[in-house]
Order: structure tokens, then sequence, then C-alpha cells
């Protein structure tokens, strides 16, 4: 897309964006490659994205913008997302799922991390 702005994103943000994509594909069956698609999607897929973007948004506590950017939509996408999502939280399934999603990339994010070139422990 010539002509479009990209902000340049840390690696360990996309890593982070795509823990919170893969989560979301897996739990609601749509392809990963659809949740981090930058273009128009297909109701379920949109709506799957928008549980990516709200996911990254308050899992890892990111300002909109830096949702924004690490998923390469804009700010008001992802603020409608987050709109969505907090609507949607009034079913209790998906409002119990997504609170077990935000622990668990919580967990995962501030795990230790261990150095792998020691080898295994003795």
């Amino acid at each position: 897309m010539a002509g479009t702005y990209h902000v340049p994103v840390a690696e360990r943000d996309q890593v982070r964006a795509g823990l919170a994509a893969q989560l979301v594909s897996m739990c609601f069956g749509v392809p990963v490659d659809d949740i981090r698609s930058r273009g128009r999607l297909d109701q379920k897929s949109g709506r799957a994205r928008r549980l990516a973007l709200y996911l990254a948004h308050v899992g890892y506590g990111w300002p909109i913008e830096r949702v924004g950017h690490v998923f390469g939509v804009s700010r008001a996408t992802v603020g409608e997302g987050c709109r969505w999502t907090e609507d949607a939280r009034t079913d209790p399934a998906l409002d119990g799922l997504l609170d077990r999603l935000t622990d668990l990339v919580r967990d995962v994010c501030e795990s230790p991390r261990l150095d792998l070139d020691a080898g295994p422990a003795s």
C-alpha cells in the first residue's frame, strides 16, 4: 500500500500481539492471518480481531494508539473494538473466557525469562 503510514514496532510488541491473536484464533476458530489482517474482514473474523485488540489493550495495559500501531490498524478501529468487546462482555461465557485470557497473557509475559544457553538444570 503505497503512501501508507506505518510506525516501527518493537519485536517484543509484535510477539505479544501474536500471542493475543493466537489465543483468540484458538478459542474462536478464526485463522490468525485473518485476525492480523489490515483489511476489511467478514463478521466472524472482524469480531475475533476486536477481541484480540481488546486483549492486547487490557492484558498488556497498552494504550489504544500502541495497540493500533502493533496490529496495523487505526486508533478508531481499536477504540471501536474495545467498546464492542466491553458491550459483548454481558455474555457470562465470553466474560469468563476474556478474564482467563487476560490472566494468561499477563502470567506468560510476567514470567521470569530462562536462559536456554545454560542447558537443563542438574
